[in-house]
C-alpha cells in the first residue's frame, strides 16, 4: 500500500516537519520573527485612543500591563503545543489536532481572508503613510487612478501612497520566494534596527524629554480622570437595559472601559504567534520555538510599557489624548527636537513597518501551505520551489494583500459628501473578537491534549499550568463579553466572516486530494 504524502513527509523529517523545508532558523532568528512581527506602527499611535478610553495615566499604563500579562501568558502556554507539534502551520495544526480539521480550517480561512493579509495591508500602508512625511508626493490623495465606484459602499483606487504600499508587499514577497535566508536576513536586520529605534525613543522620552510638569501631573495624580470617553452599548436593543458607561461609572464602568481599551493594546502586541507557523524551518523547534515565544514577547511588552512611561514623562495626558492623528510618538520627539522630530519618527516607523511586513509575509504563507497539504486549500499552494520555500503560497498571499490595499470603503454623509476609507481597516476591526476566540480555543487545547494524549512527549510544559492558562482564558472571555456588548457593530461581522468558512470547508473537504495528516 502506497504511503500518504503526509506519512512520507513525516518519515523524511523525524521532527515532524514537511519534506523539503530547510531548518535554517536558530534561536536568534526565531526571536527576531516574534519581535519583528509584533512591533509595527501601533505602539506609536494607539496610546492616544487608550488614554481617551481609560481617562487617566494609570489607566493607560494598566491597559498595557493587562495586554502584556495576557500576551506573555498566552505565549508561555503556546510553548507546550509548539514543542509537541513543531510543524509548518503552527496554530492551524494545534487547532486541528486539539479539536478537528474544521477548527483548523476556520482559523486558516480567517487568517488568509483578513488576519494576516489585512495586517500586511495595514502595516504596508502605514509604511507608505510615514514615507509621505519624508516625501510629500507619496500622498493618499495624489491619484494615479481616482476612486472607481463598484457599489454604493465600495470602490477601488490607486494613489501614490497605495502604490508604495503595494510595491513594498511585492518586493518582500518576491524576496521571500528566493529562499529562507533572504527573509531571515531582512528580518534580522530590520528587527534589530527598529528595536534599537524603540529603545532610543524610550531613552529620549524618559531622559531628554523629561518634563517636570508632565511627570507631576501624570504620576502624582495617576488615577485622576481627564476626559474619559462615555462608552455606548453597541446595539440599539442593548441600550434598553445596558447603561452607557465610562471609567468613572463604578466597577462595571471600569471593566467596560478597560475591556474596550484592550482592542488597541492587544492588536499592537499581536502576531507573536507567527513563529509557530514557521516551526518546520526552525533548527531545534522543540527547544527554540517555546524559548523564542517567551523571550520575544517579554522583550516587546517591556519596551511597550517603557514607551508609555516615556510618553507620560514628556507629555501631559491631555496632549497624549489629543495628539494630531493620534501620533503620540511623533508628538514626543517634536517636543524634544521641534520640527525635526516628525521626520525622525517617520524614519523609525518606516523601518519598523518594513520589518513587520516581512515577518508577516514570511510566516503567513506557511499556514496556507499546511492547509493545502491537508487538502483544504489549492493543491499547488502545498508545494515548495527549488529554494525550499512555499513560493506559490507567498504569491497568493501577496496578491490578496495587494487587493486589500486597493479596495476602499465608500461613505456618503447627509450633505452628499463622499469619503473613502480602507477596507482592510474595517475588516481588522471586525476580526479582533475572532482572533481572541482562536487564542482561547488554542490555549484551551493545552487542557484538551493533556487529557486526550497524556503520554505524548512534552519537551516543554506550559508555565504555571493550570492556573496561568486558565487565567488567560477567563480574562480573554471577559474582554470578549465587553466587546459583544459595547462593540457589537464590529463584533458580529467578524463572527460572520469566520462562519462563512463553513460552506467553504465543506467544499474543500470533499475534493479529491492528498490524504490528511494523521489526526
Amino acid at each position: 500500500m502506497k504511503a500518504s504524502p503526509a506519512a512520507t513527509a513525516a518519515a523524511a523529517d523525524p521532527l515532524g516537519g514537511e519534506s523539503g523545508f530547510v531548518r535554517g532558523l536558530g534561536l536568534f532568528d526565531s526571536t527576531m520573527i516574534v519581535v519583528g512581527s509584533m512591533i509595527g506602527s501601533g505602539i506609536f499611535i494607539v496610546s492616544a485612543d487608550i488614554a481617551r478610553q481609560t481617562g487617566s495615566a494609570g489607566g493607560l499604563l494598566t491597559a498595557w500591563v493587562v495586554a502584556g500579562v495576557l500576551t506573555v501568558s498566552a505565549a508561555l502556554s503556546y510553548g507546550e503545543l509548539a514543542a509537541m507539534m513543531p510543524k509548518a502551520g503552527g496554530q492551524y495544526v494545534y487547532l486541528r489536532e486539539c479539536y478537528s480539521p474544521l477548527w483548523g480550517f476556520l482559523y486558516g480561512w480567517t487568517l488568509f481572508l483578513v488576519i494576516q493579509t489585512g495586517t500586511i495591508a495595514a502595516v504596508a500602508v502605514a509604511f507608505a503613510r510615514f514615507l509621505g512625511v519624508l516625501f510629500p508626493a507619496v500622498s493618499p490623495t495624489s491619484w494615479i487612478i481616482p476612486p472607481v465606484r463598484v457599489s454604493a459602499s465600495y470602490a477601488f483606487s490607486l494613489s501614490w501612497q497605495q502604490l508604495f504600499a503595494i510595491l513594498l508587499i511585492v518586493f518582500l514577497t518576491l524576496a521571500n520566494t528566493r529562499g529562507l535566508n533572504w527573509g531571515k536576513y531582512i528580518q534580522n536586520i530590520f528587527t534589530s534596527a527598529k528595536t534599537l529605534a524603540l529603545i532610543g525613543l524610550v531613552i529620549l522620552g524618559i531622559v531628554f524629554g523629561r518634563n517636570a510638569a508632565a511627570i507631576q501631573a501624570n504620576f502624582s495624580h495617576l488615577w485622576a480622570l481627564q476626559g474619559g470617553q462615555v462608552i455606548e452599548p453597541g446595539a440599539s436593543f442593548l441600550r434598553r437595559w445596558l447603561p452607557s458607561v465610562s471609567v468613572s461609572s463604578g466597577l462595571w464602568g471600569l471593566l467596560a472601559a478597560y475591556g474596550v481599551a484592550q482592542v488597541g493594546s492587544l492588536f499592537s502586541a499581536d502576531a507573536w504567534n507567527n513563529i509557530t507557523f514557521t516551526a518546520g524551518e526552525v533548527k531545534n523547534p522543540r527547544r527554540d520555538v517555546p524559548i523564542s515565544l517567551a523571550l520575544g514577547t517579554a522583550i516587546v511588552i517591556t519596551l511597550y510599557f517603557l514607551a508609555n512611561i516615556a510618553y507620560l514623562s514628556t507629555l501631559p495626558l491631555s496632549q497624549i489624548q489629543t495628539a494630531p492623528d493620534d501620533r503620540v510618538a511623533t508628538a514626543v520627539l517634536s517636543a524634544i527636537f521641534g520640527g525635526a522630530g516628525a521626520a525622525m519618527m517617520a524614519i523609525a516607523i518606516t523601518i519598523s513597518a518594513f520589518g513587520c511586513v516581512n515577518g508577516l509575509i514570511l510566516a503567513g504563507a506557511r499556514v496556507y501551505y499546511a492547509m493545502a497539504h491537508d487538502g483544504l486549500f489549492f493543491r499547488s499552494i502545498g508545494r515548495l520551489n527549488e529554494k525550499h520555500v512555499p513560493a506559490r503560497s507567498l504569491l497568493f498571499q501577496g496578491v490578496w494583500a495587494a487587493l486589500l490595499v486597493l479596495a476602499r470603503t465608500r461613505r456618503v454623509d447627509a450633505l452628499g459628501a463622499v469619503t473613502y476609507g480602507n477596507l482592510y481597516s474595517d475588516l481588522l476591526d471586525y476580526v479582533v473578537f475572532s482572533v481572541l476566540i482562536f487564542y482561547v480555543l488554542t490555549i484551551a487545547g493545552v487542557f484538551v491534549l493533556r487529557r486526550k494524549r497524556p503520554q505524548a512527549e512534552r519537551p516543554y510544559r506550559a508555565f504555571g499550568y493550570p492556573i496561568v492558562p486558565a487565567l488567560y482564558i477567563i480574562v480573554a472571555l471577559a474582554i470578549m463579553l465587553v466587546l459583544i456588548l459595547y462593540k457589537t457593530a464590529t463584533t458580529w461581522p467578524g463572527l460572520l466572516l469566520v462562519l462563512l468558512g463553513l460552506p467553504v470547508y465543506l467544499i474543500w473537504s470533499r475534493r479529491p486530494g492528498p490524504e490528511p495528516v494523521s489526526r
